[in-house]
């Protein structure tokens, strides 16, 4: 590596992008260089894609989470959980041993609708109903585009707190971590994924949050600070910025002269785990592709990004590590440059190195990554005693629905579940006759056709409840689930010496996949209407609402097309809720067929490639929908004939244990990564 005395290598690496050069037709190559900085930024993708660099040895583990949300003060889904509980669990079993996780995240100030949250004196309210109190340590000046196209120091005050044994570091600042929505905010992004007042959309978002980082990691490390991280945890594709930064702006800043030889190579070795989670989200961002990677490498991203030389593999459109044919792309990065990813189930990890549906552009990185063993599926634990029936919970909802009253239960009180059955259905009926019922208590919730079954239903022991509560979007497979159900009724809706199951499906999300249902309910309603008036149909979310679903539901429906990891899944196992899931994802490795929950014997893809299950089956079955018809079919015919089996199944569920901390849990296999670089 050149000193910081070495010649320059030209004007060129003063550039910066041309505004707008991606939407020119354009192809890439990338010449030969002579300067030794520049050859390593080209050869710097391929050789930790193949794992060429040893993991660096880590006695004390002192690693970073760098994080867009957490559970405890920003949640919107999945990953947010991972980002509280697992540096907690973590500190819980090993801080006695001097190791220990912390957590980075935005200061989120505003109030979008549903979520809320602000800085009063030093008392954070955080979106998730928790607050903390905030040590401000030290203000940043971190070099970002504005309005103009030009680079300005944005003022980021930094604070230190402390919230459930794990320290938090918060990063402020107004523009871009306002979660005041823009009036031409889409109303389907909400919490931090808001287009603000300030019209900073996401990925520009978690690009300052993702520069703002390096620059307090870039910090710290020259005042030698006892608090310097020595591993960063980068959660999905909101820090994927971050690996591009420590590797190629470290370098290219030295290669100008604007960075000390010993600074420099702390940085490019500081170890990088990325956590992938849904492959479908990646920070896209075609606009402002030149704004936002001007904005990462200043003077040098001309340079940069001539040279930022992807891993020969067969996809065309990612032969650069910092773009996706055209288009910036902040999941990009990390897939290329970080020194290990881990994505967050075994079976999600197979699925994405091996189909196009799962790994989409990154699939054949993956792969490669993946042949050369420094990619791994973990799967996601939980906190356990945070989503099981618990007596508080059941008390607040018992005063949310007064009257009417659920019970507490666990896997050996099982008869107490069966008392909230019978409750759930007098609740449903009270919702569906009563509007003012309705409305003072799900308020925020829209029921379509809603029925009165409370005299109609003879023996609620024998009546199967199956819910669905999840998002309302095309992944969670409402669609499959529609017309499973439709299968259903036409092979037993004639029975008369059956209780025909209920229904209750919906959740918050898109008008499209709630038309599925309302559908399903018309239809049903018009064809054999003494089912379908067993088909509640709502949307919206309240969580007290969603929590009463699942305590009274034999069943939990989860026809995903595709699932990473699930914890919905986990939830509703610990509330004695089977699922009936289709085998992708995270859904093998979490549920037992036949012994804790149901799942199809075989899954394909969107064009109809067999993902999952031998060939006989997939040429028999056909499709998604086929497979889950029959897996549910299953599962109810075991309800009415084998009830003594569904009872020691969900006894079973009830017991399963996901927790982070368990032997042989989630946490003990990221030790281990941690400190060796490979399980």
């Amino acid at each position: 590596m050149n000193s910081v005395s070495s010649p320059k290598i030209g004007d060129s690496v003063f550039k910066t992008l041309p505004k707008n050069f991606n939407f020119k037709k354009f192809s890439l190559t990338y010449g030969i260089v002579n300067n030794p900085d520049l050859i390593e930024i080209q050869n710097f993708g391929r050789n930790q894609c193949l794992g060429k660099k040893e993991w660096r040895k880590i006695n004390k583990i002192n690693a970073w989470m760098i994080t867009a949300e957490t559970a405890a003060f920003m949640k919107w889904g999945g990953l947010g959980m991972v980002a509280s509980e697992l540096p907690e669990a973590f500190n819980r079993c090993f801080n006695s041993k001097g190791d220990k996780i912390s957590v980075i995240t935005p200061l989120y100030l505003g109030n979008t609708g549903k979520k809320k949250a602000s800085l009063q004196n030093d008392i954070y309210y955080g979106a998730e109903k928790n607050n903390i109190k905030l040590q401000k340590i030290l203000t940043l000046k971190v070099p970002f585009y504005g309005d103009h196209n030009t680079l300005i120091k944005h003022n980021v005050p930094v604070y230190l707190a402390h919230f459930e044994n794990t320290n938090y570091i918060f990063l402020e600042n107004e523009r871009f971590f306002s979660i005041n929505p823009s009036p031409q905010n889409n109303s389907a992004q909400d919490g931090c994924y808001i287009f603000n007042e300030f019209n900073i959309n996401e990925v520009e978002r978690f690009a300052f949050f993702s520069k703002t980082v390096y620059e307090l990691i870039k910090f710290l490390i020259e005042k030698k600070s006892p608090y310097s991280p020595n591993l960063l945890i980068t959660n999905d594709w909101h820090s994927g910025a971050l690996a591009g930064l420590t590797k190629y702006f470290s370098i290219a800043q030295h290669c100008i002269g604007k960075m000390k030889t010993k600074l420099c190579e702390e940085l490019k070795n500081l170890p990088i785990i990325h956590m992938a989670h849904h492959l479908g989200y990646q920070g896209w961002d075609y606009l402002n592709t030149s704004k936002i990677l001007n904005s990462l490498y200043e003077n040098t991203a001309a340079a940069v990004f001539k040279n930022a030389k992807a891993i020969k593999n067969a996809n065309p459109r990612t032969n650069n590590t910092l773009i996706v044919y055209d288009c910036y792309n902040q999941a990009s990065c990390s897939f290329h440059l970080a020194d290990r990813v881990v994505t967050v189930s075994k079976n999600y990890m197979e699925e994405v190195s091996k189909e196009l549906d799962f790994g989409l552009d990154f699939r054949d990185i993956l792969k490669i990554r993946k042949d050369h063993r420094n990619f791994y599926g973990i799967v996601n634990g939980y906190d356990k005693k945070l989503i099981t029936p618990n007596s508080k919970k059941i008390e607040i909802i018992n005063k949310t629905f007064s009257p009417f009253h659920f019970e507490y239960y666990d896997e050996t009180c099982l008869a107490k579940k069966l008392e909230n059955k019978k409750e759930f259905i007098l609740l449903l009926s009270k919702i569906a006759s009563d509007s003012e019922y309705k409305q003072k208590v799900i308020p925020l919730i829209d029921i379509y056709r809603f029925n009165d079954l409370s005299e109609k239903i003879k023996n609620i022991e024998h009546t199967p409840i199956l819910c669905a509560t999840s998002r309302l979007v095309e992944q969670k497979g409402y669609d499959i689930a529609a017309q499973a159900i439709i299968n259903l009724f036409n092979r037993f809706g004639s029975l008369k010496n059956i209780e025909m199951p209920i229904f209750i499906l919906g959740g918050a999300g898109d008008l499209c996949c709630f038309e599925y249902l309302t559908n399903l309910k018309d239809k049903l309603m018009q064809e054999n209407p003494k089912c379908g008036e067993r088909i509640y149909v709502f949307r919206g979310y309240q969580d007290d609402f969603a929590y009463a679903v699942q305590i009274a539901s034999d069943f939990y429906m989860m026809p995903s097309r595709f699932e990473p990891c699930g914890l919905t899944q986990m939830e509703a196992m610990a509330k004695g809720a089977l699922p009936i899931a289709i085998s992708t994802g995270g859904l093998v490795d979490t549920i037992e067929h036949g012994i804790n929950g149901f799942r199809t014997e075989v899954f394909f893809s969107s064009n109809k490639r067999r993902v999952y299950g031998n060939n006989l089956t997939a040429q028999r079955l056909k499709n998604n929908t086929n497979a889950y018809t029959e897996t549910l079919c299953k599962a109810l015919e075991t309800f009415y004939c084998h009830f003594d089996k569904i009872q020691q199944m969900t006894i079973n569920a009830m017991r399963k244990d996901f927790s982070w901390d368990v032997k042989d849990g989630s946490i003990y296999k990221y030790y281990q990564l941690f400190k060796n670089g490979h399980l």
